[in-house]
């Protein structure tokens, strides 16, 4: 999926934890690594709060 890899390079470049961005996103962080190693893929609320957050990072 395009958005979690731009996710974990967003994650990457900021130097921001699995437990920092599962904060600020509201997960956990075990989640976040499940959605970074393909095992599981963010529901529809949760692809929302993604699109959001990065499109607030890029301003």
């Amino acid at each position: 999926m395009q958005l979690i890899k731009k996710l974990q390079e967003y994650r990457f470049e900021h130097k921001l934890s699995l437990q920092k961005l599962a904060k600020i996103l509201k997960v956990s962080y075990v989640t976040i690594g499940r959605w970074e190693r393909n095992e599981s893929s963010p529901g529809k609320i949760q692809t929302y709060q993604i699109k959001k957050f990065l499109k607030q990072t890029d301003k």
